[in-house]
Formats: C-alpha cells, structure tokens, sequence
C-alpha cells in the first residue's frame, strides 16, 4: 500500500470554504503579476496545487475567482477612505483620507495593482475608475458644505471633488513603485497642495489673456512657424499676465496677513480689557476689604473710648467715696472734744 504524504493528508483535512479561500488568494497574486488576461485557470490550478476542475466546481473559471478579488479590493479601499471622511473638519477629512489611500497601497499592494488595471467585465462591480467616482462622491459632499461657507458656488463640487481623487489616486499609483518619501509626507504633501489650494480659490478664475481661444495643431498639419516678433510678444503678455496673477495673489495674502492681524489686535485688546476687569475686580475687593478694616479699628477704638471713659468714671466715684469717707473722719472728733 502507497504511504500517503503530508501534502495529500492537508488536502483532504482542508474545507471546502478553506479551498474556496485558498484558491482566491492564489488568483490574486496571479491577477497582480499578470493580469487578468495573462493567467489562467491552469495556473491558478497549479499554484493551489489542485486539478482544474476544482477551480471550475467552485468558481466556474478564473471570471469568478476575479470577480470576488476585485469586490474584495473595492470594499476594503471604500471602507477605509469612507471611515475618513467621517471626521468633523474638512481639512482632517482630507488628510485621513489621503492617508488611507496610501496606507491601503501600502497594506495591501497587490491589490491596488489589480485594481489601477482596468477591470474586466467579469468582476461585475464596474472598474477603477467607478471606485474613484464613489469616492469622489463622499468629498463632493465635504466640498459643497465648504463652498457654501466660503461663498463659492455649491455646483462645482462634484468637478473639484473629481480632481482631488484624480490627483490623490494618480499620485498613489506613482508611489506604488518608488515608496518614497514615507506614506505620511505624502499624505501632508498632498493635502499642502489641495488645502492650501482651497483656501485660496478664485471665485471667478479665467485663463489668460494668452492662452484663451488658443487651439493647438498636431505637428503635421503646421504649415509655418509663427514670427519671432510675434512670439515674442506673446511671451511679454504671458509675462504680464503671470506678474498680474503674482500681485494678485500678493495683495490677497496681505489682505489675509492683515486680517489675521486685526483678529490678533482684536484679541490682545479683548484680553487687555479682561485683564483690566480683573484689576478692577480686584482693587474693588481691596478698598472694600480696607474699609472693612477701617470700620473694624474705628469700632475697636471707640470701644476703647468707652471702656476708658467707664474706668475714669468709676475712678472718679472711688475716689469722690474716699473723699467723702475722709471728710465724715474729719469730723468725728471735733464733735467729741465739744462733749
């Protein structure tokens, strides 16, 4: 009889929800290195270690093991940017959910290479960009409350909410490759240039002079080269223009820089006039408590006035009796001699 391998006794002991497993995290690295397209049911089947139509019984084909890795993939990431967005300020939103994009392409790398490949049809959740619109959906509410308390129009939200994922997710795919610097400094770069961005949004932005109605042509349709006298002219308005945009922006970081500085000359004088209060308060107590004393010595020493006149009075009518007692001695004995 034909002993039976240690391998062969783990097959048998392994379930069928232990198979099922085994076999979609074996169709994920595959989906990550080589795609959709580029593995097949025959690799996935050799990687388990089991013949194919064990992944047919319980997928029906590689189409299924994919589409239950891309669900898999999908929820987690929205879960992560979803629980983000559920802080209270917008910048903090912002931050964590920067975060928990790089944290989940750190975590979970393989992954987020299936997803950033377009998703095949199999997967029945839709593709990449579908989870980025998703995603885009939760800060374009986040956006349209900031844009109403900063006096921008609520309608544009969905667009910036657009270009905030785009940007927050192409710049997860570069550092899916270079991992550097760490995921925080780019979260923080990331949010420097999107907060700060926000915060110094023009109500009403227009293009440049020099560039608004430009239409480009295809190198192969261009028949001659501009002048050189108009080209240069057109770079001394581009210039022009980038000055004004530069005094602009000067003039609305002085306005900012000076209101900043109102608020803190507003709170220097409301904390001087606090602080004055107090003294106030304070002296108040003090002459009250320094009448207080006054009324006490000036009570104390009528008291004493009183005390003194009572003994001098009593004094007097000692002394007055002794008298008195002296005068009656007195007369004794003169009475006796005139007997």
């Amino acid at each position: 009889m034909e002993p039976v391998s240690e391998s062969s006794r783990s097959r048998r002991r392994m379930t069928g929800a232990e198979r099922r497993e085994q076999l979609i995290q074996v169709g994920r690295a595959l989906f990550a290195d080589k795609g959709f397209d580029g593995t097949s049911v025959e690799e996935i089947a050799a990687s388990a270690k089991v013949s194919k139509p064990v992944v047919y019984e319980h997928f029906g084909g590689k189409e299924g093991i994919y589409a239950v890795v891309i669900d898999r993939e999908m929820q987690r990431l929205l879960s992560l940017v979803t629980q983000a967005l559920s802080a209270s300020h917008a910048r903090i939103k912002l931050e964590r959910a920067a975060l928990a994009l790089l944290q989940y392409i750190e975590e979970s790398s393989e992954g987020f290479r299936i997803l950033v490949r377009d998703s095949h049809a199999a997967s029945g959740t839709g593709t990449f960009a579908s989870l980025i619109s998703d995603i885009a959906s939760q800060v374009e509410d986040v956006l349209a409350d900031e844009f109403k308390e900063r006096g921008y129009d609520p309608k544009l939200a969905p667009m910036y909410a657009q270009m905030l994922v785009g940007m927050t997710a192409l710049t997860g795919q570069w550092w899916l490759e270079v991992r550097k610097p760490r995921r925080e400094e780019v979260a923080a770069h990331l949010v420097n240039l999107s907060w700060n961005g926000l915060t110094g949004l023009d109500a009403n932005p227009a293009l440049t002079a020099a560039t608004r109605g430009l239409v480009l042509s295809p190198a192969a349709e261009t028949r001659t080269a501009r002048p050189a006298e108009r080209e240069s002219k057109d770079q001394e308005k581009l210039r022009r223009e980038q000055e004004k945009v530069r005094e602009r922006e000067q003039r609305e970081r002085a306005k900012q820089l000076e209101r900043q500085q109102r608020e803190l000359e507003k709170a220097q004088e409301r904390e001087q006039r606090e602080r004055a209060k107090e003294l106030e308060r304070q002296m108040k107590e003090q002459d009250k408590l320094r009448r207080e004393q006054e009324k006490a010595q000036e009570r104390e020493q009528r008291e004493r006035a009183k005390e003194l006149e009572r003994r001098q009075r009593e004094r007097a009518k000692e002394l007055e009796r002794l008298q008195r007692e002296r005068a009656k001695g007195f007369d004794r004995p003169q009475q006796h001699g005139e007997i």
